[in-house]
């Protein structure tokens, strides 16, 4: 639970030298318009988990929406907070400037790249209790096993360069989230049909206009299918419990895993990419490939991620009809 938070102005375009003063006027871009972007970081011991891939999502998202960001003197600014919250989250927000011109458009000038960066400070506990060793020798928590849903909430399909962005426009994850809240406000413990033993429901699972399943309310999702190379099928000792005790990664490192496409829909996390990285000079690297209605009634293994909570592994999804597909 949180303990305490505060947000500070790491950037001012109008007040550049006391920063102190800075202020969010009800006319920002950001709330206008949703222009900018956004990144969620936790911190461990003062330090930024994943550091390296958030500074890689900052230089290409200023890049993709032509913004202009000292990403090195960020970066800095980023390891300092973290120090001093020790424990807890680190959420940037970078927004574009006021501009000269009325309504969506920006100048081509240097001001029309200029930004406001906030950032947010929340100490708090980041659950690392399980760790699994990657096959690079990274650790990354892992969660207890849970159950995933279909929604029937859709997300947006996006023209590039936006498709894949973090950016401010969320009101479709807002819609597909408050869903599965409404799913998980049902299942109260004194519910029959939800026996305590039993996981509880963990993610939503949500497909874009075009009816792939692309990811989670909060993670990306990757899926293994019946049918695909298995290396060694006894890596889960059950539905409820991995085994992450050996630190050799038998559980990413057991069989093919799959993860949809992110080039229409959807945000390219960094945890996606940890994943992708880690396991590409193994024997089965990570195959980008669309998850489609037909595919889910063969699902094998389905874990969704996020740079907070690490991989979430899931027992069970419930699909659309009810039906429900359990993980082997």
């Amino acid at each position: 639970m949180p303990m305490s938070s505060s947000w500070f102005c790491l950037h001012s375009s109008e007040n550049e030298t006391d920063i102190t003063h800075a202020t969010l006027s009800l006319d920002s871009r950001g709330l206008a318009y949703g222009d900018g972007f956004f990144t969620t970081m936790g911190v461990i011991d003062g330090q930024i988990l994943w550091l390296d891939y958030h500074h890689q999502r900052l230089i290409s998202h200023q890049k993709a929406l032509q913004l202009d960001v000292d990403s090195h003197s960020l970066n800095t600014a980023l390891i300092i907070h973290a120090q001093r919250l020790q424990q807890g989250v680190l959420k940037l927000i970078v927004v574009r400037a006021a501009q000269d011109v009325h309504g969506y458009g920006y100048t081509s000038n240097a001001s029309g790249s200029a930004c406001d960066i906030w950032l947010k400070s929340s100490a708090m506990m980041v659950k690392t209790d399980e760790q699994l060793c990657l096959p690079d020798g990274r650790l990354t928590p892992i969660q207890p096993v849970n159950r995933a849903i279909c929604l029937s909430a859709q997300i947006a399909c996006l023209p590039p360069p936006l498709a894949g962005l973090k950016s401010l426009n969320r009101l479709d994850t807002v819609l597909a989230s408050a869903e599965l809240q409404r799913i998980k406000s049902h299942l109260l413990p004194s519910d029959a049909s939800h026996a305590p033993s039993q996981p509880n429901i963990g993610e939503g699972l949500l497909r874009d206009m075009s009816g792939c399943w692309v990811e989670g309310t909060m993670s990306n999702v990757f899926y293994q299918l019946a049918g695909a190379p298995v290396t060694n099928p006894h890596s889960l000792e059950s539905k409820n419990t991995i085994d992450t005790t050996q630190g050799d990664s038998n559980y990413l490192m057991t069989g093919q895993w799959y993860t949809p496409s992110l080039t229409q829909s959807g945000v390219a996390g960094v945890m996606r990419q940890v994943i992708i990285d880690a396991l590409s000079n193994t024997a089965y690297p990570v195959i980008i490939r669309p998850l489609q209605d037909d595919d889910l009634p063969h699902l094998t293994r389905l874990f969704f991620c996020n740079a907070l909570r690490g991989i979430m592994p899931m027992a069970n999804l419930t699909l659309l009809n009810d039906s429900v597909v359990t993980m082997a």
